[in-house]
């Protein structure tokens, strides 16, 4: 197997990125060695997507790292990762969002979160459709959550070649967040991050607005299951 050279992908896709936008390096299915190799040369934020691999990472590497959750996280699993985590990228569900706020609690913490969008034409990917997303936002429930801070959207385009679809969908991610912004959190700050944009399409993302991408394979190599 051919030797992945970690910084130097690294320091590539930086190069490529406005400085306001977040580099998440996926690092699910990759060895500490190469995780370490990213963090020695800056990198800081690391999204991994299964609770036993994570807490295992998060036990054995630096404790400076910021650990996202970026997968479908089950409500079962929240215990084990609330006392660390410091975003939860994929919230899919109102009863995974007040599972958070259970848990942050117990842990006398507030968990940053993202909502996850469905807009991709696949029935495979989780999320809010739009519809559902402003319902729940116009119910007011979340206000009453003091243990989970909403801090932007995140979506994942359509598995698929075509570019104007992919931008399309970033595009369409990128107007709602501006309606829900002006409508609910026009004066919170914390209300900041448009998360789209993956190893195949952050170049698209970063056009439409996109202030965070999850890029694994462009920098560690194809996984190592």
């Amino acid at each position: 197997m051919t030797k992945v050279d970690v910084q130097a992908n690294l320091q590539a896709i930086k190069d490529t990125l406005p400085e306001h936008v977040t580099l998440v390096a996926v690092s699910k299915y990759h060895p500490n060695e190469q995780l370490l190799a990213a963090y020695e040369a800056g990198q800081r934020v690391f999204g991994e997507s299964h609770e036993q691999e994570l807490s295992k990472k998060h036990d054995t590497l630096p404790a400076d790292i910021q650990w996202h959750f970026i997968g479908h996280l089950q409500t079962n699993k929240v215990k084990y990762i609330a006392p660390y985590i410091t975003m939860i990228d994929a919230v899919d569900s109102v009863k995974l969002l007040k599972e958070i706020n259970k848990q942050a609690l117990k842990n006398n913490r507030v968990i940053d979160v993202l909502l996850e969008l469905h807009i991709a034409q696949e029935a495979t990917k989780y999320g809010f459709t739009l519809e559902a997303c402003r319902e729940y936002l116009a119910s007011g429930e979340w206000r009453e959550l003091n243990n989970v801070r909403i801090c932007g959207l995140m979506m994942m385009a359509s598995n698929t070649d075509d570019e104007q679809q992919i931008a399309r969908e970033f595009s369409e991610a990128a107007t709602f967040f501006d309606e829900v912004k002006t409508t609910y959190f026009a004066d919170d700050d914390a209300f900041c991050q448009r998360s789209w944009g993956m190893s195949d399409d952050y170049p698209i993302a970063v056009k439409c607005q996109s202030t965070m991408v999850r890029v694994g394979t462009a920098i560690f190599g194809p996984r190592v299951y």
